[in-house]
């Protein structure tokens, strides 16, 4: 059976990407402090940024899963407002904890476990190749990211397993939302800097991680799902 293991599948990009993979008949396993709302979907609580994550998480993927073709997508993140001036450590920390350190992770336990055609899929962001200001650690979280990516590729040259960094542009979620306390006038600003005048929608997001986790010719390229974003 095709397998799906996805972080942070409970809402936003993360659950719409579950539900598509699950429409194709994938087994789909989230790995998530919170429950995605779809039957099909097994949900296993884990806290990613945790002091015993890499222990916990080896132990339930080797408890439920056998070597075969896998899609990982890396899709949990945190986002919060600081900047370099004023970031602190233990936050910055944290937030590496959950936008690198846990894909890296993830990465060690279930690239034994691929076979030929399986893939990585990394989510990145429009903010994983530009900056804005007070969004310090996520931007360097999320140019990190990319880096990843890119040095998984290379050091799985061979195997036939491909991998890509999908990056959206500003996406209707609940964390875009809550990062502007439900503006709705920063979210239309927002919006009208892309060349469609709107946010992104996670199923538009889905379907590209899809398309991009199962087609190997997309492999250690980054893929933007923005809309085309205007340039001043």
């Amino acid at each position: 059976m095709r397998t799906l293991i996805i972080t942070g599948a409970s809402k936003g990009i993360g659950f719409k990407t579950a539900k598509l993979f699950a429409d194709d008949g994938y087994r789909v396993i989230n790995i998530s402090r919170t429950v995605a709302a779809d039957s099909r979907i097994e949900n296993h609580s884990i806290d990613l940024s945790g002091p015993d994550a890499e222990t916990i998480t080896r132990t339930l993927l080797d408890d439920i899963l056998e070597d075969g073709v896998l899609s990982l997508v890396h899709n949990a993140a945190r986002l919060i407002n600081d900047s370099a001036a004023d970031s602190i450590t233990a936050d910055f920390r944290s937030m590496l904890d959950i936008n690198v350190v846990a894909p890296h992770i993830l990465n060690q336990i279930l690239i034994p476990k691929m076979q030929p055609g399986s893939s990585i899929t990394y989510i990145g962001s429009t903010l994983s190749e530009k900056a804005v200001a007070n969004s310090y650690s996520y931007v360097v979280s999320k140019h990190a990211v990319v880096g990843m990516m890119r040095s998984t590729c290379q050091d799985l040259q061979g195997k036939q397993i491909h991998t890509s960094c999908v990056c959206p542009g500003f996406t209707d979620t609940e964390m875009l939302r809550t990062h502007v306390g439900e503006d709705q006038e920063i979210l239309d600003s927002i919006a009208s800097g892309s060349t469609f005048g709107r946010l992104v929608q996670p199923e538009e997001v889905a379907e590209t991680i899809k398309f991009a986790a199962t087609h190997p010719v997309i492999n250690g390229t980054i893929i933007h799902a923005n809309l085309g974003q205007i340039e001043n």
